[in-house]
């Protein structure tokens, strides 16, 4: 009898503590220690650990591998990975492979082991396998269960960690990884190699075991890579006797070969069972194209309805620390970033790793600027988004009415000269990496208006709008386009231009604000593995996608469309003479040549654009 009161007694208890909140955690009192971990081929990793000193039940982990060093691990958990820190994890930060305090030798990108491979053989897959099973073994008072996370490189590594995935790994969010560094992230656009970034992240990630700059020298690098000449003086008279393995991966790969496609993430994404968070921001100056590629590729293997998508207003990394409500000139009206980690990232976790509630994450979570609203929908892009076409048209009109026959001329044309070339962003150009502050940071949100008056771009304008115009999905440019050379670049750029009066903000009156943009190389028209010379005079068709986007055009502000063929030097010079490989040009086949955009009613020049309904 005296059985039915204790059972009573005890699940009364059960009920308040499971009522109760879980107690929160001061970031500053963590605890912290260090290890080498011991991989399968016998070499260690260093890891920094850090756990709350006051822990009662046992926490999960939240593992981040990186290429830059833990150093300063600590002082994420006051910052950035507050919220998280708050709820309790044992954080683990790991030197990769080669990198700092860990053993063996860094290869940029290492592509994913065959499957049939040794149980030695390594790849970042096993080394996040190895260390997950360490740390389960050796760490104290864990609950068995490990998410991972990063952006970037990092964001990558977290990703690799998904393909065939320990058991004890339960969520992993990818945030803005690369997932082909030729046809759509850092080192390559469509084949157009990235010529700044390429170099400087090279040498930061290569010169030395740990991160170094490049000193230039000078402050404007857009004179320092213009005076620079060909890419093969690089080599030979900047680096000289010293390697940088991915520089010559550059160049003894400038087409896209087994070497690139081994990397590429796309035929590995099948393998993934982990509930995903995959996070991008619209102006990442870096990783746009891979965080919504593996998004999509995840989204045909998801059964379970595990496999998430965030898109916020940020640059790369912009949603990981700070406030996330303004970037360059333009304000989004709300704390974007912090309405990402406490109401997004923080539960997330807290549903895979602690079991706590249910998670109410829509499939995709995008941020509609213009509006300056979060928008969540069941899919991305919206399935009842409809497609509407900008046209070209003579006097440097736009419109949704196509050309029709007996319309003023035929083409725009523009000379480019890679002598001159466009610069990506206003002069001085400082390094990307620094000083603190760097334009590189926000340059995909200046004002477009500084190019505005060039003679080799090419601009197209709405009259203003009568009503709001939303995109919500993909933004393609489709141009006929020739050339008097055999090869050209074709950079298209969509773009919101400010009413003059300006109500909001004064001093955006006018602002020309690019909300799409990208670049194809046109060698590689027909295939980015086997490229072709263009036709001299010979109109060609360019489908280049701009990407994915969420905006509100409003009422009132004018759509413009601008064509270039120079962006320099993020992106390298082409010769617009034939050479089968850029990298091995020399001063003499840079050419200049009259380019022509062609807006006829069977040669349509047009930006194709994914709406919906007001």
């Amino acid at each position: 009898m005296r059985l039915l009161p204790v059972l009573l007694a005890l699940s009364t208890a059960v009920a308040t503590r499971a009522q109760q909140p879980e107690p929160k955690y001061d970031p500053g009192t963590y605890q912290h220690s260090s290890a080498d971990i011991p991989m399968r081929d016998g070499l260690k990793l260093h890891v920094e650990i850090f756990w709350p000193a006051n822990a009662q039940a046992p926490l999960p982990f939240l593992f981040q591998r990186t290429p830059y060093g833990v150093a300063g691990s600590a002082e994420r958990l006051s910052a950035g990975y507050s919220d998280l820190a708050e709820e309790g994890y044992i954080f683990v930060f790991q030197d990769i492979r080669g990198r700092y305090k860990s053993e063996g030798t860094f290869v940029m990108q290492r592509p994913p082991r065959p499957v049939d491979s040794p149980s030695q053989a390594i790849d970042e897959g096993t080394d996040t396998w190895d260390s997950i099973e360490w740390l389960l073994k050796n760490a104290p008072k864990n609950n068995g269960r490990v998410g991972m996370l990063g952006v970037s490189y990092d964001g990558w590594t977290a990703a690799m960690g998904m393909l065939g995935a320990h058991p004890a790994l339960r969520a992993v969010s990818p945030q803005a990884s690369p997932a082909d560094m030729f046809i759509g992230d850092d080192f390559h656009h469509n084949g157009a190699f990235r010529l700044s970034y390429g170099f400087e992240y090279a040498y930061l990630t290569e010169a030395t075991k740990e991160n170094s700059d490049f000193d230039f020298g000078r402050y404007d690098t857009y004179e320092w890579y213009l005076g620079l000449g060909p890419l093969s003086n690089i080599q030979s008279k900047v680096l000289k006797e010293k390697r940088l393995p991915s520089w010559t991966d550059f160049t003894e790969h400038p087409n896209y070969d087994g070497f690139w496609q081994r990397q590429a993430m796309r035929p590995y994404l099948t393998r993934v069972t982990v509930p995903t968070l995959n996070v991008a921001g619209w102006w990442d100056q870096e990783d746009f194209y891979g965080p919504v590629t593996i998004y999509r590729e995840l989204e045909k293997h998801d059964a379970a309805n595990q496999n998430y998508l965030v898109v916020g207003p940020w640059r790369h990394g912009g949603w990981s620390n700070g406030p996330g409500q303004k970037l360059g000139k333009i304000d989004f009206g709300s704390p974007t970033g912090e309405y990402y980690r406490q109401k997004i990232q923080a539960p997330f976790f807290a549903h895979y790793l602690k079991d706590r509630g249910s998670l109410a994450q829509p499939e995709a979570t995008v941020f509609e600027s213009g509006s300056n609203r979060w928008r969540t929908f069941d899919s991305w892009p919206p399935k009842r988004a409809a497609t509407r076409s900008l046209y070209f048209h003579a006097g440097g009109r736009l419109s949704f009415a196509p050309p029709r026959a007996g319309d003023s001329g035929t083409n725009d044309s523009f000379v480019s000269d890679p002598a001159t070339p466009v610069p990506y962003r206003p002069r001085p150009i400082e390094p990307t990496y620094y000083p603190k502050g760097s334009g590189w940071y926000t340059w995909l949100l200046e004002d477009q208006r500084f190019v505005q008056n060039r003679p080799d771009v090419l601009s197209w304008e709405t009259e203003p709008l009568t009503e709001d115009v939303v995109v919500a999905g993909e933004i393609t440019a489709k141009l006929f386009a020739s050339t008097t050379g055999r090869d050209a670049d074709w950079i298209v750029k969509l773009i919101d231009v400010y009413p003059e009066a300006y109500a909001p903000d004064f001093k955006l009156g006018g602002y020309e604000f690019m909300i799409a943009n990208d670049v194809f190389r046109g060698r590689f028209w027909k295939s980015f593995e086997k490229p072709v010379p263009l036709v001299p005079n010979a109109v060609t068709p360019f489908s280049i996608d701009l990407h994915t986007q969420s905006y509100r055009f409003q009422k009132g502000h004018k759509i413009m469309v601008q064509v270039q063929s120079t962006w320099f030097p993020i992106i390298d010079r082409n010769p617009q003479t034939w050479v089968p490989n850029i990298f091995e040009a020399t001063a003499a086949d840079f050419k200049a040549q009259t380019h022509r955009v062609w807006r006829t009613p069977s040669q349509a020049s047009r930006v194709d654009i994914q709406t919906v309904a007001p």
